[in-house]
């Protein structure tokens, strides 16, 4: 079992501020159209053909190192080709702009050498985005690291895991500390991985599959915890909150990193996906965690008036 499952059923098994609602599981899986699955990143507001294979792999590598925590207020938000974009949207059009620009994003010796105020302007937008400093030293670290271990060729990076989609999260967890996304509850670590597990996801489903996404255990690779899938869950009924918690969800007060909440939050958001998963492959086996995740998070995608807010957490984790 992936270590994100088993560390994150003891949180579960002991939830005090978050429930999952069975029934409501069951119903949702019901209703699942595995026909419209898609990939997230199909949505994006750019094509990813244009790129070589190695130039995506490394886009989706900076991408997800860089991709956490963007709300705020005012919610930063760029200007791309006459169309504005904020969140994970932003974030994906805000390093083509700096690719359209001549900046040399993709190399990891750029990287290891960029300055906070190259950044700052690659990532521009009506403010300054949330956490900048520390997507600075993210950025640098990375690059340094992918550096001493692979002459910072990514694409070199992933052969080492042999093909194996379980043995490169373990491999990226241990080259790049800034993707090593754990929390203590109760005294027993808990392990996330969100970015690191999303990383790899991209890569398997951005090509279909296939040469650099060609992995086995693929299908280990669980749920993202992050802010957005949780509030699709909540508006389903498959995620219920205690009143205390869910006041502070709706009156939009930040819920402390690491607290109990919000790595209640997180693991039942994962065992919730799990769930449904499990329903969903009794009519269509092929299903995966990463297509109910993906599914969900596009979903949240249209705004709807009686959406409620999702918790707020500042953190690089998500």
């Amino acid at each position: 079992m992936n270590k994100v499952l088993e560390t994150t059923k003891l949180v579960i098994d002991q939830s005090q501020f978050v429930r999952i609602n069975q029934d409501k599981v069951l119903e949702f899986a019901k209703n699942f159209d595995h026909t419209n699955v898609q990939h997230w990143l199909s949505a994006a507001p750019f094509g990813f053909s244009e790129l070589s294979d190695d130039d995506k792999l490394n886009f989706l590598f900076v991408f997800n190192a860089l991709s956490f925590s963007y709300w705020g207020n005012p919610k930063w938000t760029i200007t791309y080709k006459d169309q504005q974009f904020d969140g994970a949207w932003g974030m994906i059009v805000a390093l083509k702009r700096a690719i359209d620009e001549g900046r040399d994003i993709l190399s990891a010796d750029y990287r290891s050498k960029m300055s906070r105020q190259e950044l700052a302007e690659i990532l521009r937008g009506n403010s300054e985005i949330p956490l900048l400093n520390e997507r600075h030293v993210i950025m640098v670290e990375t690059g340094k690291a992918l550096i001493a271990k692979n002459n910072g060729n990514f694409s070199d990076f992933i052969l080492q895991a042999n093909k194996d989609a379980v043995h490169l999260l373990e491999f990226i967890i241990e080259t790049f500390p800034s993707f090593r996304d754990v929390s203590i509850y109760k005294g027993k670590e808990i392990d996330f991985y969100k970015r690191a597990q999303l990383l790899i996801a991209d890569i398997y489903q951005l090509f279909k599959h296939q040469g650099p996404g060609d992995f086995k255990n693929a299908n280990e690779i669980t749920a993202c915890a992050d802010y957005k899938l949780p509030q699709a869950l909540r508006k389903f009924g498959i995620l219920s909150y205690v009143d205390s918690l869910a006041e502070k969800i709706d009156s939009k007060t930040p819920i402390p990193h690491d607290s109990e909440e919000e790595i209640e939050i997180r693991a039942n958001t994962i065992w919730a996906v799990e769930f449904i998963k499990q329903e969903v492959q009794k009519r269509f086996d092929g299903i995966t965690s990463m297509d109910i995740n993906d599914h969900l998070w596009l979903y949240t995608q249209t705004k709807y008036p009686d959406d409620k807010p999702y918790h707020l957490t500042r953190t690089t984790a998500y």
